[in-house]
């Protein structure tokens, strides 16, 4: 069965780029309504905008949709990663600007609003897509590929000169609340020496040490340091996690990423629903949608990582 919000839930914060406040409303919404945006301050024009793999464009550090007016909303990832690992079909998604406010860099904020919140399920079948034939995606020496497997599961791999990164690997199986003890509270991560470089280029102006783990070679940056001893590469699953989920319905696949990025996996799935019989549409039984992220999660598995 599909699912979306028990009510409306209401953040608010800075966006991570560009430093502007925003106001973030996520609200219940029909079944197959799928996942919806809706810039709330534009009254002219297309405002809405569908969490689709074939409405994003590609720009650096984060993920970015837009619509036929030219209208966009960015750093979407987190919120749909939350959206996905929680199992949510139908959503609208409000919000007050450009971009989606980065909180504290994770997903936590966004799991524990929704669970708060709650889910209702919906009088409607749900669809998933299942893998058939691996797909592969290289981009320099990023990689990433979707290949069979009877639920989603994320294989991620990451290799930094920082000594305090390190190479790091990590494999999940996503079901039954993993996303949310595993890698929810996990957040952005970046070099000291790249945040000025950033903000020359009109990023990262929203960027704090509230928001984001900031290393410096050795050493976190960042008061408390790391919430997880491989938080870094937990970040990027869930970032991958949240770009998967703009396939438009859950994924019954492997995905595995090496140094892959946001524009990385959006390539992957183009490469995905273009390559003939790669991927079918079927009915979700009961025995494939205990094996679905979300199944069973409660606020236990939050307060788990709180």
């Amino acid at each position: 069965m599909q699912t979306t919000l028990n009510t409306a839930t209401t953040l608010t914060g800075s966006g991570l780029h560009s430093g502007r406040p925003a106001r973030i409303t996520l609200l219940p919404a029909a079944a197959n309504n799928g996942i919806t945006f809706r810039r709330s301050d534009i009254s002219e024009g297309d405002n809405l905008l569908p969490a689709r793999w074939d409405a994003t464009v590609h720009v650096p550090l984060c993920t970015m949709l837009v619509n036929a007016d030219g209208v966009t909303v960015s750093t979407i990832e987190h919120v749909m990663a939350a959206l996905s690992g929680l199992g949510v079909h139908n959503a609208v998604i409000e919000v007050s600007g450009p971009e989606v406010p980065i909180l504290d860099g994770s997903s936590a904020p966004f799991v524990a609003a929704i669970l708060k919140t709650g889910l209702r399920r919906l009088n409607a079948p749900l669809t998933v897509l299942r893998v058939c034939e691996t797909v592969e995606l290289v981009d320099g020496d990023a990689r990433a590929r979707l290949e069979p497997a009877e639920g989603l599961e994320i294989d991620f791999e990451i290799d930094f000169t920082d000594a305090v990164i390190g190479r790091q690997h990590r494999s999940l199986n996503m079901a039954n609340g993993a996303f949310v003890r595993e890698l929810c509270d996990s957040r952005t991560f970046c070099r000291l020496s790249d945040v000025e470089k950033m903000r020359a280029n009109g990023l990262a102006l929203g960027g704090t040490m509230d928001n984001a783990v900031v290393v410096d070679g050795a050493e976190v940056v960042t008061p408390g340091g790391l919430r997880h001893s491989d938080e870094p590469v937990r970040h990027k699953m869930l970032d991958a996690l949240g770009d998967l989920a703009l396939a438009g319905a859950p994924i019954l696949g492997r995905y595995v990423g090496n140094r892959a990025g946001h524009t990385v996996t959006n390539k992957l799935l183009r490469k995905l629903f273009a390559t003939p019989g790669a991927l079918e549409r079927v009915a979700c039984s009961s025995e494939t949608a205990r094996k679905l992220p979300g199944v069973g999660v409660s606020i236990a598995d939050l307060r788990a990582v709180a």
